[in-house]
């Protein structure tokens, strides 16, 4: 094949960083919607929760916005999500005591019972999955902070 036919700039597809990158996260969130099942939570669901539980330890108000910053969540699918939250009864929405533009997010008392069953799962099932790496964990979570920058 001519240089100038080429399609694709690698010679087998395990050569992309990016296709790699594809597969796995599509494996990783295939086995994680496994995980959460008896839970009856989406991945998403459990992303907000799990964060609302964690900025709630450092920020006395956690709000859409810090929450949708802290997930990478878009703020429209953030806003989603913690309306079906709210329904299932697992968190609650109420003024901001300083921003009267923003409402604070707060887990309710099952929410947060909940949710501490269901990173007690994922946690377990991140250690499997990622056992393979061995002791590179740490650079492997080093190199995707970066890649996060």
């Amino acid at each position: 094949m001519k240089e100038d036919e080429k399609v694709f700039g690698v010679e087998k597809a395990e050569e992309s960083s990016g296709f790699l990158l594809w597969q796995v996260t599509t494996l990783w969130q295939r086995e994680i919607r496994k995980a959460l099942e008896p839970f009856d939570l989406t991945h998403s669901q459990f992303v907000l929760l799990a964060s609302t539980s964690w900025l709630s330890q450092t920020h006395a108000q956690v709000t859409q916005v810090l929450l949708s910053s802290h997930s990478k969540i878009d703020p429209m699918t953030t806003s989603t999500v913690l309306r079906t939250l709210q329904k299932k009864g697992l968190i609650g929405r109420k003024e901001h005591e300083t921003d009267t533009r923003a409402k604070a997010v707060e887990l309710t008392a099952s929410g947060n019972d909940l949710v501490k069953l269901a990173v007690r799962a994922v946690e377990r099932f991140d250690r499997e999955f990622f056992a393979i790496l061995g002791n590179e964990t740490g650079n492997f979570n080093k190199y995707l902070q970066q890649l996060l920058k």
